[in-house]
């Protein structure tokens, strides 16, 4: 399983992934970000899926960014470029892999800013090669393992949240996500892209660097719960009603 997560806020873009391969009692790790800087040509690429069908459909892809990176001047051209990518990986694998007992099945978050592109953009992409982009209104996406990190976004991130605080939030959804399943773990990958920098940044972070973050917000939560202001629950406990 995979944890990626892209959030788009007024600021510009966050992503983060972790970096389990598989789990059990071997464990590996492997990198699940692609990043491109170019002059005024910048995004990043997270999938979650078959590894040997994401590792193809990059490599195919960075030959054609290298041969023709001039033609795409907005994200969504090198989106549907990637798309094209990702088909024609499905016409050479899809059949030999079903047959296998395999699913053809990569996601893929694709995020940033060419030089027509007014502000960064964020873009979901299907196994399919068809995308939709996220927008303001639920300004993530997380493919992968969902379910944990889903009710963290929703209650704490909005659209006009700054980048600090949106990276923050990644982490705890990381973070639930982590406690949640043992086939997600560190070390994470983030990236960063600001509105009008061209340039992503990226960086890794090994679970010692972080451990401290989240005993801190599983501390709080424990207090947060002792002090809720929940007293009509003391009638879940009294079998009849005192009149």
């Amino acid at each position: 399983m995979t944890f990626c997560l892209g959030i788009k806020t007024k600021n510009g873009l966050i992503g983060l992934s972790d970096t389990r391969i598989t789990s059990g009692n071997e464990t590996t790790t492997s990198k699940k970000v692609f990043t491109v800087n170019r002059e005024k040509h910048s995004f990043f690429i997270m999938t979650s899926g078959l590894r040997s069908v994401r590792d193809k459909a990059i490599t195919y892809f960075t030959e054609v960014i290298e041969d023709q990176d001039a033609n795409f001047t907005k994200l969504y051209k090198a989106v549907n470029e990637f798309g094209n990518q990702v088909k024609i990986v499905a016409k050479e694998d899809k059949e030999y892999l079903e047959e296998s007992g395999l699913k053809f099945n990569l996601f893929s978050i694709i995020g940033g800013q060419l030089e027509h592109d007014k502000v960064p953009k964020l873009y979901l992409l299907y196994p399919q090669g068809n995308w939709i982009e996220i927008r303001r209104g639920t300004p993530f996406v997380i493919i992968g393992n969902t379910g944990a990190g889903n009710p963290v976004l929703r209650r704490s991130l909005g659209y006009e949240e700054s980048l600090d605080y949106a990276l923050k939030c990644a982490f705890l959804a990381f973070d639930a996500t982590r406690i949640s399943a043992n086939d997600v773990d560190y070390p994470i990958d983030t990236v960063i892209l600001e509105n009008d920098t061209y340039h992503t940044i990226e960086k890794r972070f090994e679970q010692k660097e972080l451990e401290h973050i989240s005993a801190f917000w599983n501390n709080r939560l424990k207090e947060a719960i002792k002090v809720l202001p929940a007293e009509v629950l003391q009638k879940a406990f009294r079998e009849f009603e005192i009149v």
